[in-house]
């Protein structure tokens, strides 16, 4: 038996799970493949949001320490930029955390047990990434779009000079609205944040259909009522249902195996030979003749 880790049995974690009938072709769970497209629209956007702006903070960082090798008195201010490419980072993990997790329960329990208390936690995560990606659009696009470095310390024409001496200085200028991965990880990060709105909307329904709703699956399949009952049970009620519903599998599957003690008997109707599943079959016993017996 396969072990559990929260009630949720590992057993169930299979690559057969990511097939596209298994996510997309099955219809027997409430929002299930309307959630799978909308949870990894904004994963893909907050991801490729947060690579755009680390590849760009990673010039204006190595721009900083060549112009700081060629002359110590000179330095590049971009730390505004740095910061706000630093926390696009945080808002997308966090988001790939929260919408990432909920994708993989979905996908491999969507009949899961929860309690009050984890589904309030999910309702809070969900609103707090959609907050923190919002901060973090509204900051990155504010400091792209009015924002520039400069060099201190020299004057002018010499700061331009060492700033040339960068090998990507035409990828990294210092006004950054003219930095096409800078403009682009802020296109990305506001369509990040659209797609987090919709899934903060679907976990909201999710949770309500299955409290106060039917439960987890899709209205016309069969065994709703008891998916929805499983679904809000308690753990230890759980647990002992799940053994009575095992017992019955056992006790049948214990009848079909043939004894070896079974004895045949003839089927008076076809001429075969039927098993005799009952206890008396193994007791030796004679029909009577029908022939008259001879008198004496």
């Amino acid at each position: 038996m396969a072990p559990e880790v929260w009630g949720l049995n590992l057993g169930q974690m299979q690559w057969s799970a990511f097939s596209s009938k298994n996510m997309f072709g099955n219809r027997d769970w409430h929002l299930r493949r309307t959630k799978f497209v909308v949870y990894q629209l904004a994963l893909i956007f907050c991801v490729v949001s947060e690579s755009l702006g680390t590849s760009a903070l990673s010039n204006y960082v190595d721009e900083q320490k060549i112009v700081e090798s060629r002359n110590s008195n000179a330095y590049v201010y971009n730390n505004d930029y740095v910061g706000a490419a630093s926390y696009n980072i945080f808002a997308g993990v966090f988001v790939a955390f929260i919408f990432g997790a909920l994708f993989f329960f979905d996908l491999f329990w969507p009949e899961r047990h929860e309690s009050k208390s984890v589904r309030i936690a999910w309702k809070v995560c969900g609103v707090l990434a959609a907050l923190a990606h919002l901060a973090s659009a509204l900051v990155i696009t504010i400091i792209t779009a009015s924002h520039q470095g400069y060099v201190t310390g020299v004057s002018q024409e010499e700061g331009d000079e060492l700033v040339s001496q960068y090998g990507k200085a035409s990828a990294t200028p210092l006004n950054y609205k003219k930095n096409g991965r800078a403009v682009a990880a802020v296109v990305f990060a506001w369509l990040g944040w659209c797609s987090i709105v919709p899934s903060c909307i679907l976990l909201f329904l999710s949770i309500h259909n299955a409290e106060k709703g039917l439960g987890p699956k899709s209205a016309h399949t069969e065994g709703r009522k008891e998916a929805h009952e499983y679904a809000n049970m308690p753990i230890r009620e759980r647990q002992s249902h799940d053994l009575e519903k095992q017992r019955p599998g056992e006790e049948s599957g214990s009848v079909r195996q043939p004894d070896e003690n079974i004895s045949p008997s003839r089927d008076s109707g076809t001429g075969r030979d039927v098993v005799d599943a009952t206890p008396a079959a193994d007791i030796p016993h004679y029909e009577p003749s029908t022939e008259a017996s001879p008198r004496r």
